[in-house]
């Protein structure tokens, strides 16, 4: 399946929103006295599947752009348990090992939505046109 430019465009946006949220999460860990090397790998662990996990929805929407209705409730429930599946699994590894710490895991999770709440603000101002 050929991925689509908006798909792109908006994927690309996020990954760049999560980067920049998670340079602001390092140094609120770093400035209160608890960053160490698990915060930077949990990070990069929660942020990957934040990015990713907005990757496979968007792709998810064009997969099911003009497909019947019913067909599109399934493939869409499918694809919300695997991507949440997947953020379970980030965050149970998060919580073994002790390489990540679990809440610079978890907290990632939320930049994709912060980055979608701002985007009106974000294209209004004309920053990271995309």
């Amino acid at each position: 399946m050929k991925i689509d430019k908006a798909v792109k465009r908006e994927t690309a946006y996020i990954a760049v929103l999560v980067v920049l949220l998670s340079i602001i999460m390092e140094l609120v860990f770093f400035f209160i006295g608890k960053w160490n090397f698990s915060v930077l790998w949990g990070n990069m662990l929660g942020g990957g599947v934040a990015v990713l996990n907005f990757f496979l929805m968007a792709l998810t929407v064009q997969k099911n752009l003009g497909k019947e209705s019913g067909r599109v409730k399934s493939s869409v429930t499918l694809s919300m348990l695997g991507r949440y599946a997947m953020m379970v699994v980030a965050a149970v590894l998060g919580g073994i090992f002790a390489c990540f710490s679990i809440y610079a895991v978890v907290i990632p999770f939320v930049f994709p939505r912060i980055g979608i709440a701002l985007r009106p603000v974000i294209a209004k101002l004309g920053i990271m046109e995309m």
